[in-house]
């Protein structure tokens, strides 16, 4: 998969066409249902014309900076997949959530609004983004990602998220 930023769609046609066959163009945003008058989102349909095959929801940026929450992140999930485009939903906790022991705590919470929304995991990956690690010089070790890993894995084998 290859994802450009929102601000990029002018130019997928041409990353599109210079890629093999086997790579899938992907966007950082959509909007949470049908086109309209949406100045500066994209809409599900407008990423379906260009044949943008998934988008990237969650992604720090948007829950930190914009303030976009779990439950709205979920609803965008929820369209984008009704509309047959496949979804990278990015979880993860901020530096003083995971200080605080509250890691998993947060990557529940996030999942979960997912599930409460999509019908199935089919079509969703789930991209674990410590948002402490992002610009800061930090890096999460192999161990405190396969931490998450573990726990994500038993969390999503249970659709509703409620036997965790």
């Amino acid at each position: 998969m290859i994802g450009r930023p929102s601000a990029g769609l002018t130019y997928i046609d041409q990353v599109k066409n210079s890629l093999a066959d086997r790579f899938e163009i992907s966007t950082q945003n959509s909007w949470t249902g049908k086109g309209g008058a949406l100045t500066g989102e994209i809409s599900v349909e407008q990423l379906k014309d260009i044949d943008c095959k998934w988008v990237i929801l969650g992604h720090s940026e948007r829950r930190h900076v914009i303030g976009e929450d779990d439950q709205f992140i979920g609803k965008k999930a929820a369209y984008a997949l009704s509309q047959d485009l496949n979804v990278m939903s990015c979880i993860g906790e901020k530096l003083e959530e995971r200080e605080a022991g509250k890691t998993f705590d947060v990557c529940y919470q996030q999942l979960k609004a997912f599930a409460d929304n999509i019908p199935s995991w089919d079509g969703v990956v789930i991209a674990y983004e410590p948002v402490w690690a992002i610009g800061t010089g930090k890096v999460a070790s192999p161990q405190q990602a396969q931490e998450v890993h573990v726990v994500l894995k038993k969390l999503t084998s249970s659709r509703t998220l409620e036997s965790i």
